[in-house]
């Protein structure tokens, strides 16, 4: 299949990766619109999602599940820190391991961005049927499976 240009001439579709990206990249310049108010960075508030949804974490753990560096992480958690939004404390299991757990007030900042954020999702899916969409998660979560099993990260 291919797509005309400007010109009338013929060439290809774009790879999957690059469509990928650009999906990628408009949803983080979306995001970032919508949590600048509150003073967060796209990898504040993923970092703040992933913490909702595994507490407890290192920072180096919360830093390969938010797809930055550890010292990227030491950087960004520091203001997370600051506004009380996470804290930071010795593992109960390990006590020389800290680990890092959404507060209160971190939580109901999330709470109060679940509908914006639902939003985005929405409108990014609209052309899209619910089967659709179903598949469509069903996919990229088995293309992630299959790069992770590979031991690509």
């Amino acid at each position: 299949m291919t797509q005309p240009t400007a010109s009338g001439d013929r060439r290809p579709p774009p790879s999957l990766l690059y469509v990928i990206k650009q999906v990628e990249l408009a949803v983080r310049a979306h995001l970032d619109e919508l949590v600048r108010p509150a003073s967060l960075t796209v990898s504040q508030y993923t970092a703040l999602t992933v913490l909702e949804r595994h507490p407890d974490m290192t920072s180096a753990q919360l830093a390969r599940y938010s797809f930055v560096t550890s010292q990227s992480m030491a950087d960004m958690i520091a203001p997370l820190l600051t506004r009380e939004l996470i804290d930071r404390r010795a593992d109960p299991v390990d006590r020389r391991r800290l680990v890092l757990s959404l507060t209160a007030r971190g939580r109901r900042l999330l709470r109060s961005y679940q509908p914006k954020v639902a939003a985005l999702e929405q409108g990014m899916v609209r052309s899209l049927t619910a089967s659709q969409v179903d598949e469509l998660t069903h996919l990229l979560l088995a293309c992630r499976r299959a790069l992770r099993d590979d031991g690509h990260r």
